[in-house]
């Protein structure tokens, strides 16, 4: 939580040195930059939540849970979460690097928003990580138990 909130702070930052830099920056345009630069920060968001998705999936928690318990279940939560925020780090600094590059600071704006998007969808809620803990680290009920052994013994699954 401190990682991605820092991470926040963060892009806020970078977004109002670039504004503070414009009167420095010599305008440079550069269409190739222009076009890899908005390629790559739309890659990154949208892989950023693609990425989040597919750990956070209800099948792949269900087994991390049955064979790690609650710890493993933590450190995935915690582990995909500060990648989703390092993606979204990486965000702003494409789009920083690409305003020092040309000069021109709606990079660094672009680039935070789209960081901002991908850090609050990752920022992590403890209620929702203690639902998933909860959902997925609870040992099965007796009666879920008792219906194993009888289909077991039935011969069928």
């Amino acid at each position: 939580m401190t990682t991605v909130a820092g991470l926040i702070v963060g892009v806020v930052l970078l977004g109002i040195v670039a504004y503070l830099s414009r009167s420095y920056l010599t305008p440079r345009p550069n269409p190739t930059l222009d076009m890899a630069a908005k390629i790559v920060i739309l890659f990154l968001g949208i892989g950023s939540i693609v990425w989040r998705r597919t750990k956070f999936a209800a099948m792949r928690l269900q087994d991390i849970g049955g064979l790690q318990g609650s710890s493993g279940l933590l450190k995935t939560l915690e582990m995909t979460t500060i990648q989703i925020a390092l993606i979204g780090a990486a965000i702003v600094t494409i789009g920083f690097i690409s305003t020092l590059l040309t000069g021109d600071d709606s990079y660094t704006y672009q680039g935070g928003a789209v960081a901002l998007v991908v850090l609050l969808y990752a920022f992590p809620t403890k209620s929702s990580w203690i639902r998933v803990i909860k959902s997925f680290s609870e040992p099965q009920s007796p009666e879920t138990q008792s219906a194993e052994v009888s289909s077991d013994e039935t011969g069928s699954h």
